[in-house]
């Protein structure tokens, strides 16, 4: 069967969309425990694809127990080189209006420190580069895909990250928009960077649902809210993933797939063989292990 490059996180209307065929599911162990549901993985726009949903079957995850590491890591188990993450964003810019994809390339990680952030802790140090922190490639092909389908896609903006699962203020809404940022949402961190520790190209397609709490005469935003909206436009973001999906060259090489060359601050003759041997799919490249890890 055809190997798994691509893996989509997002919820249910993405991985139960009635295209993707020859589906089978895997209940996947990793060192960080379980992801968020079973994996499936299915064919859609010829080509393997695994969905992971991201709050879990049924929504009952929140953003700030979600098992983000257990996700990242199964599916660089998998074998996936490319993430296409699903978002269901706020907008702060009266332009990027409910119902409009944006590929963001800017994250502000505005979490306090309560979600593990990386894989790399005690016994092996890695500190990744994060200037840039989505695909470039993987953003153009998302916007592009949406546009081909009839969406009106923006191709960059800074999506602020808060920890929730409660909505911003309006007085915070306001600071955010004077920081400069574009969007605001949950996920996005450390799901990201996760991803480039295991050098694997991710992007989001985020869908605009609301316009958060700073605009004075819109609703402000509610889980009812997000929810009507994402059922209204759900036709769209599906078409435009099925798109993008087709248009990913699943054998291209880019800057995420190297990531590790530059972050590994630990010497390997300091390294702790039993984190090494945790983190294998993670290292197998960066330190070409071939066989067993020696103590």
């Amino acid at each position: 069967m055809e190997a798994v490059k691509i893996a989509v996180i997002g919820g249910s209307g993405l991985y139960n969309m009635p295209a993707i065929t020859d589906v089978e599911t895997r209940e996947i162990e990793t060192p960080f425990g379980k992801p968020s549901g079973a994996i499936r993985i299915g064919s859609l726009s010829g080509k393997r694809v695994a969905f992971v949903p991201r709050h879990g079957e049924g929504h009952v995850y929140s953003p700030t127990t979600l098992p983000y590491r257990a996700n990242i890591f199964a599916i660089k188990q998998l074998g996936a080189r490319f993430i296409i993450a699903v978002n269901a964003v706020g907008s702060l810019r009266e332009a990027m209006a409910p119902g409009h994809v944006v590929t963001p390339d800017q994250i502000i990680d505005y979490t306090i420190a309560t979600r593990a952030r990386s894989f790399f802790e005690d016994g092996l140090v890695a500190h990744i580069a994060a200037a840039d922190p989505m695909s470039s490639y993987l953003r153009a092909i998302f916007a592009d895909a949406a546009e081909a389908v009839g969406g009106h896609a923006h191709r960059s903006g800074a999506i602020l990250v808060e920890d929730g699962p409660r909505f911003a203020t309006r007085a915070e809404s306001h600071l955010f928009r004077d920081w400069g940022c574009d969007l605001i949402g949950m996920t996005s961190a450390p799901e990201a960077f996760l991803a480039r520790e295991a050098e694997i190209a991710y992007a989001s397609m985020a869908h605009v649902t609301d316009y958060d709490s700073w605009h004075e005469t819109e609703e402000a935003v509610t889980s009812d809210l997000v929810i009507k909206t994402l059922a209204k436009n759900i036709d769209l973001v599906q078409d435009a993933l099925a798109k993008a999906i087709a248009m990913i060259d699943t054998d291209m090489i880019l800057p995420a797939h190297t990531a590790l060359d530059t972050a590994l601050a630990t010497s390997r003759d300091a390294m702790d063989p039993a984190v090494v041997t945790r983190l294998r799919p993670l290292l197998e490249r960066v330190l070409q292990l071939d066989g067993p890890v020696s103590d």
